[in-house]
């Protein structure tokens, strides 16, 4: 009795692990995707007040999503790992 509770406890921990992976994953995916999108809203915004300075503001605005997405494609990776080992 007590090695069957056992295995029905380890198999609904690795499904709560699972299922933890894939949420964390579209989380990451998904604060991502709106870090971008308000990085590039600001940085219009910043390119319409000041026009002259298009160059600066577009290389910041392209540094800053780089960073933005890396962070995001580790914690993704980090996730799908989890949910295959």
């Amino acid at each position: 009795m007590t090695t069957t509770m056992t295995i029905l406890q380890e198999v609904a921990n690795t499904a709560i692990g699972k299922a933890g992976a894939g949420i964390g994953a579209g989380i990451a995916a998904v604060g991502a995707g709106m870090g971008i999108g308000r990085i590039g809203g600001s940085a219009l915004e910043s390119i319409a007040r000041q026009p002259e300075s298009l160059g600066d503001i577009r290389s910041n605005m392209i540094v800053a999503a780089a960073l933005v997405e890396g962070a995001a494609f580790f914690a993704i990776v980090v996730c799908l790992l989890i949910l295959f080992i």
